[in-house]
């Protein structure tokens, strides 16, 4: 099932759902990644000296990712738990090398990741980090382990934009050093680009009336929808973009160790359960046909 048919099918699961103000979407009950946690693969004797047996002997996996994205990797108000497809991933790959899934999260931002890989603050960032060839050149990307594709969200009620010609002349509100930026230059050459640091950030700054559209990762702006009734998807992505999970520049041992992890649940079924338990817990259907690891130039 691809994303580009998911947009209205979201907005309709969410008007039918029903729960209290604490209710997370896409929070998955505790007992499902803990099942999932214990049937994982572990990884057998790790090379000495590689950046995964320092990991194990450190006791935990130095995560870059966000407390705030719904469905992908958000804080549970109840519980303290990261829950969400990215979270939900780096247990799994905690797992494969600790023999626990004992993960730390260190907050990034798109313009902080980078850095935090290359002065080794964290090992890996799980952030719907999509794979470029510019991106490439400064750090190393397993995968792609997800596609999505750039969208446009608006304040439902707001009328003129139906597709990415019709951001012409307008403002559009885009997340600093994302693709989202490249994508609306190349769809509407007028349109005037407001740059923010971070999706709450850019999805506050639409609602406040700061811009007349939101581009984003369709995934991400799913995931809003899924919480706020006045965000509006309109048409489909106008672009392919691939995830990968960003490594530390060079280390290619690394690298092909995580490529191996990821065919490993792909190939057992673990990668779909747990979009099961997150992205599929808002999105109708079966789980997508997960990419292929080393299809998206840059990976």
């Amino acid at each position: 099932m691809r994303w580009t048919t998911l947009s209205v099918v979201v907005l309709l699961v969410v008007a039918g759902c029903s729960g209290g103000e604490s209710s997370v979407p896409g929070t998955a009950p505790t007992s499902g990644i803990d099942a999932l946690v214990a049937k994982a693969p572990v990884a057998a004797d790790l090379p000495a000296g590689s950046t995964m047996a320092r990991i194990r002997q450190r006791g935990e996996l130095l995560v870059g990712g966000s407390l705030d994205a719904p469905l992908l990797s958000q804080q549970d108000p109840g519980t303290g738990r990261l829950t969400g497809f990215d979270a939900d991933l780096g247990k799994l790959l905690a797992k494969y090398i600790l023999g626990e899934p004992k993960t730390r999260l260190v907050t990034a931002t798109s313009e902080t990741r980078e850095p935090l890989l290359a002065n080794g603050t964290v090992d890996v960032v799980l952030q719907t980090y999509t794979i470029t060839p510019q991106r490439a050149e400064r750090v190393a990307f397993a995968g792609p382990y997800y596609s999505s594709g750039q969208a446009i969200a608006v304040r439902r009620g707001t009328g003129g934009i139906a597709k990415p010609a019709d951001l012409a002349g307008h403002k559009v509100i885009a997340g600093a050093n994302t693709p989202s930026i490249a994508a609306v230059k190349a769809a509407a050459p007028t349109a005037e680009i407001v740059e923010f640091g971070s999706d709450p950030e850019c999805l506050t700054a639409l609602r406040q009336g700061r811009g007349e559209a939101y581009v984003q990762d369709q995934a991400l702006l799913i995931a809003d929808a899924a919480q706020d009734k006045d965000l509006q998807l309109v048409g489909e992505p106008f672009t392919t973009d691939p995830y990968g999970i960003g490594l530390k520049h060079g280390d290619d041992q690394f690298k092909q160790f995580v490529n191996d992890w990821l065919r490993e649940i792909q190939k057992s079924g673990l990668w779909q359960d747990v979009w099961r338990g997150s992205i599929g817990t808002v999105v109708a259907g079966d789980p997508p046909a997960p990419p292929v690891i080393g299809s998206a130039q840059g990976s």
